[in-house]
């Protein structure tokens, strides 16, 4: 038969979903064939193609990627707003001014109560819009949203780029004044997501359900300014003491620029640059003219302690302000906004019966005494930091708080600080210096009170219970160097920086910001402390050379009884990295410390104790007819291993002498010392006798035998320094100690004239440090 002539055969069309896109056999064009004529070898690709197509097919899975990315970040928000929308609710005014202007109570260490802070809002009524001045309203609008008006309830493009600045490390806000408002009506600042998202909802959702004159008249009834103030109308009385509608557009501008950071309202600083912020807002915005901006000066606000109310009198209304600073610290975290308006209950760490031991003992001894005389009185617990007994001035708010609010000369209770410093470089309590006086050491002469010496090679255990200026001043200035002085003092306790006069004060450094001058031996001129950081750095050396940040907060509690906030112990080595090193310095120096008290005031029950007094000398232009032993301010610091407490005594304006009733100079040994004295033997009524640990010898440990040269139990004050201008400000004058034993300590001679030296090198106030021993 002749051959059938049969139709190519035809093939089905490939499903799409079962087809090979990079098939180059199927692709090429080839002619259709039944399977069993279909050749399944395929032509093998080169390395090159292979490569080509690995690397098309993950292009490809990287678009597909980053189209459902993309897609869902365009989406996914759009979704989560339609879903979270109707689920949250903003918080009304009316039921954040309920929650705001609780009362804090503060308790004493032992449970019992101290008191309670309330708010200078309380009682207060909801103001309408209408009554809140246009001052008042542009003032707040330029601090913290100037385009409040034009935003949809959150200003996106200052969330983008806060989300930028923090990306890329920095820190910044993007919120707009209704988030801010949502954010300080919940009270929840946390930084995640999550809260900033639902903060955006319920902004966007406040605002389309109100006005924006509504929310800006619900921001102003409800934030926190500063200084326990909850709304605008209570800030204008903490301030100003003035009805809101009273306000300048300036007084409005200082005011509205606590918002940002109200815990810094007594940070001179930080205030007038917030208010000279706000104030360039106005002007650019036309809501003051150019003529009233260039005439405006810093609206000073009244004194914090002016315008609060008056819960607590006396002392404990200084104790109350430093819980309330100490709430507002990086310590504790809390703020005061937020523990009002919870209404928390502080644990502080005062004991009831050392308080009223403080009391007791400035009373007993200052009654009848000159009435311009200052006293302040700091105690804290060694091994723990907690400040047990807080005595500031008898002033309360009405008066300066010279524990904290002042820096003093700290004259020859600095001298330890010098020892210290010798320890570390190898130096030993018996390695001995020339004691004799008057001595003339990097061209300034410098002398120890009276006759007071212990001959050519005078150990320094000897110098320092005799106080004898001519020892520590060579130290320092030929084997240590100030420097080392400053730091040792600071590893201490005393602060780098402290806040004084409004603004930030750093302390033991010279008039340049550099290293202190010689003077700092003998507590003179750059040696300007807070009396309560002596009590701190003191009780580094009671805890064996462990320094313990004080502090004034041991918990706090929700109404509820949740834990809001503990203190935890931060003890670090203060002297040598190795706990041991530090232990042995601090040992070494509480050594030569232990016989001062003693020789002259006995703890109760012989309890052991160590400490050291101190004076500074009036300025020669405030003394003309330079009488025996005129000084400015005086000291007594001292401790057992259970208690370290200082006391000072001075006068609040100016560089003035300082006497006593029967008209005799005030010395570290007078007034102060018998202040410490009373404190320390009712303060520790109760507490076991605790003896000091044998210290184990650094250096040379052993002096040689004792000089045959004529001894006293003074030694001078520290010289004058330049008086200050300021009526506030502690002057830098130092008082000289007396000759001749009488009473408790020693009294002064009737007719010794001390003698003064001219400016040096080194030290320019003057040559000498009269200590007390």
């Amino acid at each position: 038969m002749p051959p059938v002539n049969r139709p190519a055969a035809q093939r089905e069309p490939d499903l799409l979903t079962h087809r090979e896109p990079d098939d180059e056999f199927l692709l090429a064009g080839e002619p259709a064939v039944d399977d069993e004529y279909y050749d399944d070898d395929e032509p093998e690709l080169t390395e090159e193609e292979e490569r080509r197509l690995r690397k098309k097919k993950i292009w490809k899975r990287v678009r597909i990627g980053a189209f459902v990315a993309l897609g869902l970040m365009i989406l996914g928000p759009v979704i989560a707003v339609a879903v979270a929308y109707p689920l949250v609710e903003w918080p009304r005014p009316d039921k954040v001014a309920e929650q705001q202007d609780k009362t804090i109570t503060l308790r004493y260490s032992d449970g019992s109560e101290m008191g309670k802070i309330t708010s200078p809002g309380e009682n207060r009524t909801m103001l309408t819009y209408e009554e809140i001045p246009d001052n008042v309203k542009n003032a707040v609008l330029a601090a913290e949203d100037a385009n409040f008006y034009e935003n949809p309830g959150f200003d996106a493009k200052a969330i983008l780029r806060a989300v930028w600045i923090q990306a890329t490390g920095g820190s910044s806000g993007g919120s707009g004044l209704t988030q801010q408002y949502i954010k300080k009506a919940t009270g929840k600042e946390d930084a995640t997501i999550t809260r900033k998202f639902t903060e955006v909802v319920k902004a966007f959702k406040m605002s389309n359900e109100s006005d924006h004159n509504t929310i800006l008249t619900a921001y102003l009834n409800t934030v926190y300014f500063g200084r326990g103030a909850n709304g605008m109308k209570a800030a204008a009385q903490v301030y100003y003491k003035k009805d809101m509608k009273d306000l300048t557009p300036s007084e409005a501008a200082l005011i509205a620029g606590m918002i940002q950071t109200p815990s810094w309202s007594e940070d001179k600083e930080y205030v007038a640059k917030r208010w000279k912020f706000v104030m360039g807002q106005m002007l650019q915005k036309k809501w003051i003219d150019q003529a009233y901006y260039d005439a405006q000066q810093f609206p000073t606000p009244l004194p914090f302690e002016e315008t609060q109310p008056a819960t607590l009198e006396g002392p404990l209304a200084r104790v109350s302000q430093q819980v309330q600073n100490e709430i507002d610290s990086e310590m504790v975290g809390l703020t005061m906004e937020r523990a009002q308006k919870v209404g928390v209950t502080v644990y502080t760490t005062i004991d009831p019966k050392m308080q009223n031991a403080a009391v007791e003992a400035v009373n007993a001894v200052m009654t009848g005494e000159d009435p311009e005389l200052r006293t302040s009185l700091s105690a804290i617990d060694p091994t723990t930091g907690a400040v047990r007994a807080y005595y500031p001035g008898k002033d309360g708010l009405k008066g300066l708080d010279f524990a904290k609010g002042t820096v003093q000369e700290a004259g020859s209770s600095f001298k330890p600080f010098d020892l210290v410093a010798a320890l570390k470089m190898g130096k030993g309590i018996g390695d001995t210096y020339d004691g004799t006086s008057p001595r003339k050491i990097g061209g300034v002469e410098i002398r120890n009170a009276g006759p007071s010496q212990c001959g050519k090679q005078c150990p320094i255990k000897q110098a320092m219970k005799e106080s004898l200026n001519t020892v520590f001043y060579d130290m320092v200035a030929n084997d240590t160097g100030p420097r080392a002085v400053a730091d040792a003092a600071h590893a201490a306790g005393i602060p780098e920086t402290v806040p004084y006069d409004g603004k930030p004060f750093r302390t033991l450094v010279g008039e340049d910001g550099g290293a202190p001058n010689t003077g700092i031996a003998i507590g003179a001129d750059d040696a300007r402390v807070r009396p309560f950081d002596m009590a701190s750095a003191y009780a580094t050396f009671a805890a064996r050379g462990m320094y313990r940040p004080p502090f004034f907060i041991t918990k706090i509690e929700a109404p509820n009884g949740d834990l809001l906030y503990q203190h935890v112990d931060k003890a670090t080595p203060a002297f040598d990295p190795v706990e041991e090193k530090s232990r042995d310095i601090a040992d070494n120096v509480t050594e030569t410390l232990k016989e001062i008290p003693s020789g002259k005031i006995e703890c109760a029950a012989k309890r052991p104790c160590a400490g050291k007094t101190g004076t500074h000398e009036l300025a020669p232009e405030a003394a003309p007819d330079r009488k025996a032993g005129h000084n400015s301010k005086a000291w007594m610091v001292g401790y057992t291993p259970q208690l370290s407490a200082s006391v000072w005594v001075g006068k609040e304006k100016g560089n003035q002498p300082i006497t006593d009733k029967g008209g005799n100079p005030v010395f570290g040994s007078g007034l102060p010392g018998l202040i410490w004295k009373k404190f320390m033997d009712a303060a520790l009524v109760g507490y076991q006798k605790e003896a000091f640990a044998k210290p184990k010898p650094l250096g040379n440990f052993n002096p040689p035998p004792p000089s045959k040269a004529p001894t006293s139990n003074s030694a001078p004050s520290t010289p004058p320094s330049t008086p200050s201008t300021e009526p506030t400000r502690p002057s830098q004058t130092r008082p000289s100690e007396p000759d001749t034993p009488c009473g408790l300590f020693v009294c002064p001679p009737s007719n010794t004239k001390p003698t003064t030296t001219k400016q040096g090198p080194g030290n320019p106030t003057g040559g000498r440090d009269p200590g007390d021993t």
